[in-house]
């Protein structure tokens, strides 16, 4: 799978946190496998990853998904890094037919530093994150402390989603 090229100039070196999940195929080993793509985009250096979750499928059927969040060191700006991230999910055979389809896999830019960005392609911090334990408890796996830009301490959102099916693998 090839990472994606970007003609961007390395910017200032910024934590970002990246939302993973696949509910199609071998998704453990598609989750597994996208963590070492994240680790190869450009300006880009895997921190850590958080443990796998199955989690069942939020607004949609299908099958169980395998989650996780991984923490990025990147000097590629956000806009950027959602290219790379998009690129690889197109490398994993990524389809969009309609809203919540199952996946091959899925890569959403949670957080990029303290960023605050809304524009016509990118929303950050994540605007679901708060509300799905597929991403709370992987990412306070990660950080117990991290702070939610404009949402306060991540920790207070986890008895919000404690009736979301969700276990570690």
């Amino acid at each position: 799978m090839a990472s994606t090229a970007t003609s961007a100039a390395a910017g200032p070196l910024v934590t970002a946190y990246i939302g993973i999940g696949a509910n199609l195929g071998d998704a453990a080993g598609q989750v597994q496998r996208a963590i070492l793509q994240l680790g190869k985009l450009p300006h880009t250096s895997l921190g850590s990853q958080s443990s796998l979750f199955g989690t069942a499928p939020l607004d949609a059927g299908g099958d169980d998904y395998v989650n996780a969040v991984a923490r990025l060191e990147t000097r590629l700006d956000a806009h950027d890094l959602l290219r790379g991230l998009q690129q690889i999910e197109q490398d994993f055979g990524r389809q969009r037919p309609y809203p919540n389809a199952p996946r091959t896999l899925d890569l959403d830019l949670l957080l990029y530093g303290q960023s605050s960005i809304q524009d016509e392609v990118l929303t950050v911090p994540h605007p679901r994150m708060t509300q799905r334990a597929f991403v709370l408890i992987p990412l306070l796996q990660l950080d117990p402390f991290i702070v939610i830009p404009q949402h306060g301490a991540a920790h207070q959102f986890a008895p919000l989603v404690a009736d979301q099916r969700i276990r570690k693998l």
